[in-house]
């Protein structure tokens, strides 16, 4: 049988029909909800805002470290930490250290350096791992003496006025959590990082002051932020039950009515993950634990009383971010035999144009991280065709990530649960030599390098499915193509 005679059938033909035009819907309402925190993310920058002054009576901080196997980074991270500015008797470092390695006892070293030095500082172990980064920062809690408690990961590097800067923004009582932007200190290295530095600044520049500019649910991202410590306890402290504890916690706060603030001119910089596999652990961990926190919360966030509408549909398309890769893959699995469909049956072909909310999403996403972009670069036409540049690329890659984190989120939706998987960092560190670099050849790699063929087919068929050729979703397969060959290609060749 032809492949167009077999989409002659209706109920083929439509259910498939239904399901793409689903998901682009999906897709195109994400988009809305995006220009909509460009909307307030442009009253932000006309808004003239005095920081506040440091308090005259400081409280005391506890600033804990969730370390495991951090090797490369170790060294950096507590030279960095020790370094900050404020007073040692008003603080206590806590290095939550749950290490298998050679790692521990480097850790052990310096830490017994810093204190010889006068350093408040302490290493924390455990028997066992459980609850993973979760487990560690509630461990750490309960030894804390601090009233506020800052978070840094193992590949993060504070500026030595950091706790000065953010201190000062618990002035309300009601301020339950302070979070910084992060940076990069390797966004150049390659295309992955590149694209990896484009889509978090869209998150920590768009959504994030979008959101805390209309007072809706934000989240703290793990890192670079300080709690009060009251907040954390009266929010049901940290929960494994996730793999975005972060996240859990965050929703968990705001629930009980606690206020979070973002500082978007505060940067805390960090390294970007610069293996395929190393991507792949954190996007996996991100989307799955995303996928997790939308089932847990979703019910709660809708049928809670004192939550205004705005709140709950914007919560709504925050939990549901991560699902848009979900949504990316089966529009574009769906595509190919869509060509087909469509020769199949001209009567559809009307209904067919609204294919062109993907056009539009696209434009809409293109518009508003163009401010993202000038916020950090700057305007004019070089900065401009630098942005489209990196837009393009961020646009293919990410449709050649979206089998891996569909996996995650499909993991996540029905509650099938797994290990947290650290990501390793390199530091600079050559990967051929690196310990902690995954060479074998994943599966995802292959799966990614058949996706490729499966959309040069579809660049084939649209010059094949009736003979004037369709090329309405020409360039969407070719831009598939693009993408999963060269993820797949990443991942192979780190695999050799």
């Amino acid at each position: 049988m032809e492949i167009t005679s077999l989409f002659k059938l209706n109920y083929i033909s439509y259910g498939v029909f239904s399901i793409y035009i689903t998901c682009l819907i999906i897709i195109f309402l994400y988009s809305l909800s995006q220009l909509n925190m460009l909307r307030y993310f442009l009253c932000y920058l006309n808004q003239k805002t005095e920081e506040p002054q440091i308090p005259k009576k400081l409280p005391k901080i506890t600033i804990q470290l969730p370390i495991y196997n951090e090797y490369y980074v170790i060294k950096r991270l507590l030279k960095c930490i020790t370094a900050l500015q404020y007073p040692h008797s008003l603080l206590q470092i806590q290095v939550l250290d749950d290490s298998t390695d050679e790692s521990l006892e480097i850790t052990r070293q310096l830490v017994l350096k810093y204190q010889k030095k006068g350093i408040p500082i302490e290493l924390m172990t455990r028997a066992d791992r459980k609850g993973f980064k979760a487990g560690a920062l509630k461990y750490g809690l309960t030894k804390a003496t601090g009233e506020f408690i800052a978070i840094f990961d193992s590949d993060f590097l504070p500026k030595s006025d950091w706790l000065l800067k953010t201190i000062s923004h618990f002035k309300d009582p009601k301020i339950g959590v302070v979070q910084t932007r992060w940076g990069h200190i390797n966004r150049e290295y390659s295309i992955l990082t590149k694209v990896q530095a484009f889509a978090l600044d869209a998150h920590f520049i768009l959504e994030q002051v979008g959101r805390n500019q209309q007072k809706h649910f934000i989240n703290f991202n793990g890192t670079a932020g300080i709690w009060r410590k009251a907040c954390i306890v009266d929010a049901g402290n940290w929960q494994g039950d996730t793999l975005t504890e972060d996240l859990d916690l965050s929703y968990r706060a705001q629930l009980k009515d606690w206020e979070f603030n973002y500082l978007v001119d505060v940067v805390t910089p960090a390294e970007l993950p610069i293996t395929i596999n190393a991507i792949r652990s954190q996007q996996f961990r991100w989307n799955k634990g995303g996928a997790e926190n939308f089932r847990k919360f979703i019910s709660r966030v809708l049928f809670t009383k004192d939550l205004s509408i705005g709140v709950k549909i914007d919560a709504f398309f925050h939990l549901l971010s991560s699902t848009m890769f979900l949504n990316i893959l089966i529009v574009s699995l769906i595509s190919v035999p869509l060509l087909y469909i469509k020769a199949a049956r001209p009567e559809l072909s009307l209904p067919f144009n609204l294919s062109s909310l993907f056009i539009i999403s696209t434009i809409v996403f293109f518009s508003c991280y163009w401010f993202v972009h000038k916020y950090i670069f700057g305007g004019g036409i070089r900065s401009f065709f630098s942005y489209v540049k990196r837009f393009v690329n961020f646009y293919i890659l990410l449709m050649g990530f979206s089998i891996h984190n569909s996996i995650a989120v499909i993991e996540g939706l029905i509650g099938k649960k797994s290990s947290f998987i650290r990501t390793p960092k390199f530091n600079q560190s050559d990967i051929e030599t690196n310990k902690y670099s995954v060479k074998k050849i994943s599966i995802y790699s292959l799966v990614e390098l058949f996706l490729a063929f499966y959309f040069l087919f579809g660049i084939y068929a649209s010059f094949k499915v009736v003979p004037e050729g369709d090329f309405g979703l020409f360039l969407f397969h070719i831009a598939l193509f693009i993408g999963f060959s060269s993820i797949s290609y990443h991942g192979l060749k780190q695999s050799i």
